[in-house]
C-alpha cells in the first residue's frame, strides 16, 4: 500500500495531533543522537509540547555546556561584527574628511584670489573667470544697495506725509490756521517780485543822466553882474 503525502498544516483532531507528535519527537530525537555519534557533534535538542512540557537531549554531558557556548559564540560574533562595522565607519569618516578638508583649501584658495592674492599661478582664463565672476558679484551689490536705497527713500516719504498730518492735527487742536506751503510760498514769491519790479525802475531812473561830451577847455561863465 503506497503511503499518501502528508499536508503541512495544523492537525485538527486533537488525538491524531498527539499521537503524531509524539511520533515525531522519537523520530527526531533518535536522529539527533545519530548526528551525534556517526559525526561527532555536539548537539542539543528542545522541545515543548502544546501542554508546555519539556523534552531535551544533549550530546554533552549537560545541556547548559552547550547553550553556554551557544550565546558566547554569538556574542564574539556580535562584538566581531561590531568591530567590522566600527572599521567601515572609521573609513567612511577619515574619507569624508579628507574630502572636506581639499574642499575647504579650494574655498580659501578661491577667496584669496577674489581679494587680489595669489593670482601668479593664474591662466589668462581663470583670471577671465576671477574678473567675470567679480563683475556679477559688484552688479549683485549695486542692485541690491539701489533697492535699500529706494526702500528708505519711499520710509522716508511715508515718514514725511505721517509728520504733515500730525502737524495739521496739532495746529486745529491749537485753534491755528492750517499752513498752505505752497499758497504762502507763492505769495511771498509775488511781492517778491514786485519789490524787485520796484527796485528795478528806480535804479532806471537814477541811471538814466544826460552826459555830453566837450573837446577843449571848459567855457567860463559869465558873471551877470557889471563892474562901474
Amino acid at each position: 500500500m503506497v503511503r499518501g503525502k502528508t499536508q503541512m498544516k495544523r492537525i485538527e483532531n486533537a488525538a491524531s495531533r498527539q499521537v503524531t507528535f509524539s511520533k515525531r519527537r522519537n523520530g527526531l530525537l533518535k536522529k539527533a543522537f545519530e548526528l551525534s555519534v556517526l559525526c561527532d557533534a555536539e548537539v542539543a535538542l528542545i522541545i515543548f509540547s502544546t501542554r508546555g512540557k519539556l523534552y531535551e537531549f544533549s550530546s554533552c554531558s549537560s545541556l547548559n555546556n552547550t547553550i553556554d557556548r551557544f550565546q558566547k559564540r554569538m556574542k564574539d560574533q556580535g562584538l566581531s561584527g561590531k568591530a567590522v562595522q566600527d572599521h567601515d565607519h572609521m573609513e567612511l569618516a577619515n574619507e569624508d574628511t579628507s574630502s572636506m578638508a581639499k574642499r575647504i583649501e579650494f574655498i580659501e584658495s578661491s577667496k584669496r584670489k577674489l581679494l587680489g592674492d595669489g593670482l601668479e599661478s593664474c591662466s589668462i582664463d581663470e583670471l577671465q573667470q576671477i574678473e567675470n565672476q567679480l563683475e556679477r558679484s559688484l552688479a549683485k551689490i549695486r542692485e541690491r544697495k539701489n533697492l535699500m536705497l529706494r526702500e528708505q527713500i519711499e520710509l522716508m516719504k511715508e515718514e514725511e506725509k505721517s509728520l504733515l498730518k500730525q502737524n495739521v492735527e496739532l495746529r486745529e487742536k491749537c485753534g491755528m490756521q492750517p499752513i498752505g506751503p505752497l499758497n504762502n510760498r507763492g505769495g511771498g514769491e509775488e511781492e517778491e517780485d514786485e519789490e524787485d519790479d520796484v527796485e528795478t525802475e528806480s535804479e532806471t531812473e537814477t541811471m538814466e543822466v544826460e552826459t555830453e561830451l566837450f573837446i577843449g577847455p571848459p567855457k567860463r561863465q559869465r558873471s551877470s553882474k557889471k563892474i562901474p
